[in-house]
């Protein structure tokens, strides 16, 4: 027997724990991993998290979205998944800010595919070192869906691209590029070396190549590494790839932001039969 949406009106009620202190970022990043768990923000992204084929767990929303978001509610009911409903006040309380996009969905946590898994058959990939932003990494994840990426490797001092910040900027395209975490770091550079991709990573050196001059003849298998906000990449990573490239660039500007560093190499080296017209 299907059960119907569940009011909620005291925001410390065990039954939405899931959902509590979603503002707490340090909670959250040991919470989620621990529990199985990731948020899922707006109707957009739940559907697409669907979509991907990942479980819910329960579903959270006010009163006014029932309406427009009935066929979710109908499934959720019909399969036992708890739908909750509450006030907007109370909504605010339990999770730390105003929701305004539709609704929020608690998600199992899938499991990441090997190594191996996400470099088979994949002939252009993103490794994401130590960046710790999620609004970075989940615009890296935006980029590579519309670029025609086949996948997105994070070391493992990463921010988790499934964390709910993450999955908002990437407008649930976290869930459609194949991604996991390297083992080790930048040991894993050699795994790449040996599943036959060329190593480029993205650093400021005397010796680097300018992206104009790999564009004209990359390699059918590419690994573009990335680094942090702050530091870019670490030595080791440098030395261990098989080449440096730069961005070139004007008005005496030597950087950019990660994530548009990412899309614009992304979009230099994309495979041409993999983006439509």
């Amino acid at each position: 027997m299907s059960v119907g949406p569940i009011e909620i009106e005291d925001p410390r009620d065990e039954r939405v724990a899931d959902f509590l202190h979603l503002t707490d970022v340090r909670l959250r990043r040991r919470l989620e991993p621990e529990r199985g768990l990731y948020l899922a923000e707006s109707e957009k992204v739940i559907r697409r998290a669907l979509a991907a084929g990942h479980s819910p767990r329960a579903f959270l929303m006010s009163r006014k979205w029932l309406d427009d978001l009935a066929d979710l509610v109908e499934q959720a009911t019909a399969t036992r998944v708890p739908v909750y409903v509450a006030g907007e006040d109370v909504i605010r309380e339990m999770t730390g800010f105003h929701l305004h996009r539709g609704a929020l969905a608690s998600m199992q946590r899938p499991d990441l595919p090997t190594l191996e898994d996400v470099l088979g058959g994949a002939r252009r990939v993103i490794v994401l070192e130590d960046i710790v932003d999620h609004t970075n990494v989940g615009a890296v994840f935006r980029s590579a869906a519309a670029l025609g990426v086949d996948g997105v490797l994070v070391t493992p001092r990463c921010a988790d691209p499934l964390y709910r910040r993450s999955i908002r900027v990437s407008m649930g395209t976290v869930f459609q590029v194949p991604w996991t975490r390297t083992g080790t770091w930048p040991a894993d550079v050699d795994t790449l070396r040996r599943a036959g991709f060329t190593v480029a990573a993205f650093a400021l050196e005397d010796d680097s190549v300018s992206l104009d001059d790999l564009a004209a003849d990359p390699p059918d298998r590419l690994a573009l590494v990335l680094g942090a906000e702050g530091d870019g990449l670490g030595h080791r990573t440098v030395a261990a790839s098989d080449l440096v490239v730069r961005i070139p660039m004007a008005g005496g500007v030597d950087s950019l932001n990660v994530a548009a560093a990412s899309a614009v190499a992304m979009w230099a080296l994309r495979v041409g039969d993999q983006l439509s017209a």
